[in-house]
């Protein structure tokens, strides 16, 4: 039941001892299967060869613009991210790869401790990889463990079904659907929000940690086991 102030009204659980959380600066995230780094223009031509082939234009069709053309034009790209105000992008790098993507860090409000996982583009040889989801929980777990964060939050358009997919396998909680949130490449956008809570978490990262162990995997690589992480109480 809800707490109750002097004048009867009701409000919200006291956080003990909070205080503004660090911010999420640039580090190198290393896991069994993948390595995220600081993004830099030296990824280039790597993440062109990755993310930018003539099959690759499905990767785009829910990002705000088109792949770049050339390694010179992902520079271009590469230095928008960088120079991009409150937003902190990694490069994703599998174990014994080359760059295969790129996640954003944004929507970080140290105050409140809440920070949101965006701009998630995976290549094809990444997708549905341990590694691929092994980069979430990295994320996750810097956020939470390190430095202390009560909510992860993802989002997505609402006509993304891989992407809504992957939320709820990771263990996000839908919360809702903004209507009419955005206008992308001239189109509308509504967009879906999800998060995990740091009184989540456990449970989450316990489950990430189950599906990612080598023995939930057999010899070919194929999982012996889904990612199921609990339901939450109402």
């Amino acid at each position: 039941m809800p707490a109750t102030n002097a004048h009867g009204q009701q409000v919200g659980d006291v956080v003990p001892a909070w205080s503004a959380r660090p911010w999420p600066s640039p580090v190198r995230l290393a896991g069994r299967y993948v390595v995220l780094e600081p993004l830099a223009v030296a990824h280039a031509a790597d993440l062109h060869a990755a993310l930018c082939g003539p099959d690759d234009l499905p990767l785009w069709t829910y990002r705000p613009t088109d792949p770049p053309v050339d390694v010179p034009a992902m520079e271009a790209y590469v230095e928008e991210h960088l120079a991009a105000p409150g937003v902190e992008t990694f490069v994703l790098v599998p174990v014994g790869s080359t760059a295969q993507g790129i996640v954003s860090l944004m929507r970080i409000e140290p105050a409140h401790g809440q920070v949101e996982i965006a701009g998630v583009l995976y290549s094809r040889a990444l997708q549905r990889t341990r590694a691929a989801t092994e980069a979430v929980h990295l994320t996750m777990r810097h956020a939470f463990d390190e430095l202390g964060y009560r909510r992860f939050e993802w989002k997505c358009d609402s006509l993304n079904e891989p992407s809504r997919r992957a939320a709820e396998r990771l263990g996000f909680t839908y919360e809702g659907r903004f209507r009419h949130h955005m206008v992308t490449k001239g189109r509308n956008r509504d967009t879906d929000w999800f998060s995990v809570t740091d009184a989540e978490w456990p449970a989450v990262r316990t489950e990430h940690e189950r599906w990612l162990d080598p023995a939930n995997f057999d010899a070919a690589g194929g999982q012996l086991t889904r990612l199921r992480v609990p339901p939450r109480a109402p």
